[in-house]
Order: structure tokens, then sequence, then C-alpha cells
């Protein structure tokens, strides 16, 4: 059924219920998101990237319409010498971690991260989520061509979101410790 444009949708103006829900539910996510920022070794992501600057979130209102937010640590950014590692809540679509690596990072495991399930991004940017994770702009299995002609190196993997909180934060625990062991490992 085609839309008329100049007619409102005035059923879902009127309810009062779908807001104050909506930001329940972004709260919960916000509150998960800050307990695993709480729960992740600082010192352990100093130990693999000296320049760590620590954790932050963040949130926005409107990726391809659709609220998000982000939890990034270490937050070096630099696409030849930095780490970054984003937990990306982006409603209606998924949660995802992010590892963004510089081309000259000594750490990454670029053959372990295949192993463990991760895609590698080939978007123009490491911030075309859009790109990366709804037109597949991601392979399983990059080519060296494919390293050669990136000019930053980034994974993701998505994370399975269950309804129960307890359950999510210990899922991303999970995959941010086994990330984190994979970096530190490479380390020694």
């Amino acid at each position: 059924m085609k839309e008329n444009p100049n007619d409102l949708d005035h059923e879902l103006w009127l309810d009062q219920d779908i807001i104050p829900r909506q930001n329940r539910l972004k709260a919960k996510f916000w509150e998960i998101l800050a307990e695993v920022a709480n729960s992740v070794d600082s010192e352990m992501l100093i130990k693999i990237h000296a320049e760590s600057r620590g954790t932050k979130l963040s949130k926005g209102n409107d990726l391809l319409g659709y609220p998000y937010q982000v939890l990034d640590l270490i937050r070096d950014f630099d696409v030849n010498d930095g780490l970054n590692i984003r937990v990306l809540n982006w409603f209606g679509h998924g949660l995802f971690i992010f590892i963004l690596l510089g081309k000259n990072h000594p750490n990454a495991p670029f053959q372990k991260l295949n192993e463990n399930s991760w895609l590698f991004d080939h978007s123009p940017t490491p911030w075309e989520y859009p790109e990366i994770l709804l037109n597949n702009a991601s392979t399983k299995t990059p080519t060296a061509e494919l390293l050669e002609e990136s000019t930053y190196y980034q994974w993701h993997k998505l994370v399975p979101v269950s309804g129960n909180i307890l359950a999510i934060k210990a899922e991303v625990l999970t995959e941010l410790n086994k990330l984190i062991f994979l970096l530190s490992e490479k380390m020694g």
C-alpha cells in the first residue's frame, strides 16, 4: 500500500508508550555498555597499546534513521599505528564489535582473527557501517591484494543478543576478552 505524502501516521503520533519504551530500552543497553567498560582491565589495554586513552561511551540518534550507542576501548584511531576496539549497538540491526588496527601495528593477529570468525572490512572508510554491515563490504578471507589496497585494517564480528541483560553483558565481555587475549598473545 502506497503511503500518501500528505497523511501523517496519526495513530503513531498519539502513541504515548512508544517513545518511553524505546528510551527505557536505550537506557538498559547504555547500562550494559557502561558495565562492560568498567569490567575491562585498563592495564591490559595499556599493555596491548601504550597510547591507550581508556574507554568512552557515546550515542547518536540517526544512523540510517536508527539510534546507536558506541563503546570505544583504547581510542587511538590512527590508520597507520593506532588501535581501537569498538562495540556498536545499532538498534534494529544488531550488536557488533569492531577492531581497527593501524597498518603498521605490531600486534595485528590477522590469522587468529580469521580463525575466530572475524570479518575483514573493505569499505572506503572504517566508519561506513551501513556499507559494511548491510551491503556486505567485508569478507571472511581477505586476499593479500585486498590487504595491500586497503587504507586501513578493520575487522568486525556480530555478537548474538538474547533478551537477557546478564547474558548480553557476558557475551560482549567474552568476545572482548577473547580479542584482548589475541592481541596480547601476539605481543609475546
